[in-house]
């Protein structure tokens, strides 16, 4: 069995290794350019530009963002308890039912602030009750989870699928999507926080869900590291045998922390939805719920670290739909090994360059105490 890694400091743990695994993405990112034919420099400065260069471009990166959000808390929730949810996906699907149920039912008698609770109430509870089956299965029937949500995604896809031609489509259509929402199955854009800083939103996106993503990211920190449940959830996420000696009930933490984390996976179908499409059709989720994985493991599965990587692939989203536009060569297939080069530097190869760093660290220590005991002698 192999040494486990010295402890690092939190900047350094929190900061230093995933800027490097980063910036090693990118520098790889750059060769590929460059055997595409075009300036690497070049490229990046379209990225930034379209990502940040305008009002516009910073709705559509924060729009992405808010989706990363609501995934990468799903996937980190379940990260702290020792499981791996793979099927947030699935849930963000199952939890935009809930979603176009309220709006659909309620978008003509009732405004938009009354819906929206409604949504969010619906969402969650669908998101919560697709997750709840494979824990069950995980907790009392010895199921991996893994293997059980990547299942649920699938059915999940089949599903919407399903109610889309057979639920919700109106009559006559032929294409798989509900009607259009009436006025208050809107979101209203947050156009006043981008002028507060003199931008101008245009036509993105960029909506009220937003701000329910943050604060869906405060109640987490909440409930990891403020609460008893969230101690029981980190006790059984560092061992499971402590867990169980220390008289907490392993079926109740995993079916709970599976539920909370599909309960947040859901929630982020208000943002495609009630934000942007005004109906609900399919692919609305857009593999949000995969890139969450590359999100919680780059934010360290922390709420602060979570807000900063999915701004991070939401650059990667808008910016990279620039350098597609402006560069001929970079095909939006190029711009997903981009994206996959990030993902595999903080996700598969995360411990990659630990090793050296750690060294780096102890050889600076020793050389600390050997200064203070020279001065010393």
């Amino acid at each position: 069995m192999s040494a486990p890694f010295a402890k690092l400091p939190n900047w350094a743990e929190y900061g230093l290794i995933p800027l490097v695994n980063l910036v090693i993405a990118f520098l790889v990112a750059g060769l590929v350019v460059i055997f595409a034919g075009e300036n690497p420099l070049k490229a990046a400065y379209l990225m930034v530009s379209g990502a940040f260069g305008s009002g516009e471009g910073i709705g559509y990166t924060l729009f992405y963002a808010t989706n990363f959000i609501f995934a990468g808390l799903a996937v980190a929730v379940a990260f702290h308890a020792g499981l791996f949810n793979i099927g947030v996906e699935g849930q963000a699907y199952i939890g935009g039912i809930g979603v176009a149920a309220a709006c659909l039912l309620f978008d003509n008698s009732l405004p938009w602030y009354v819906i929206f609770p409604l949504a969010i109430a619906g969402s969650a509870l669908m998101g919560a009750l697709w997750a709840l089956v494979p824990a069950w299965l995980q907790a009392y029937r010895g199921s991996h989870i893994v293997i059980t949500t990547i299942m649920f995604n699938y059915i999940a896809n089949s599903l919407m699928l399903w109610m889309l031609n057979n639920v919700f489509k109106p009559l006559g259509q032929m294409a798989p999507q509900s009607r259009t929402f009436g006025e208050g199955g809107h979101l209203p854009k947050l156009d006043w926080l981008l002028a507060i800083f003199g931008l101008d939103n245009r036509n993105s996106p960029f909506n009220l869900s937003f701000l329910l993503a943050l604060v869906a990211a405060y109640l987490v920190w909440l409930l990891i590291w403020r609460t008893r449940l969230g101690y029981e959830m980190r006790t059984l996420g560092h061992s499971a045998g402590a867990a169980r000696y220390a008289g907490i009930s392993e079926k109740r933490i995993i079916v709970v922390t599976m539920m909370i984390s599909g309960a947040l996976a859901g929630l982020l179908a208000i943002n495609s939805i009630m934000g942007d499409q005004h109906r609900i059709q399919q692919e609305f989720v857009a593999g949000a719920g995969f890139v969450g994985i590359a999100v919680a493991l780059m934010g360290r599965s922390h709420p602060i670290g979570i807000i900063l990587a999915s701004i991070l692939f939401g650059v990667l989203y808008q910016g990279g739909a620039e350098i597609a536009f402006d560069m001929p060569n970079i095909s939006r297939d190029m711009i997903v090994i981009i994206q996959g080069l990030v993902i595999l530097f903080a996700g598969a190869l995360e411990h990659m360059f630990r090793p050296a760093i750690v060294a780096a660290f102890a050889r600076m220590r020793q050389s600390g105490s050997a200064a203070t005991e020279a001065v010393g002698g």
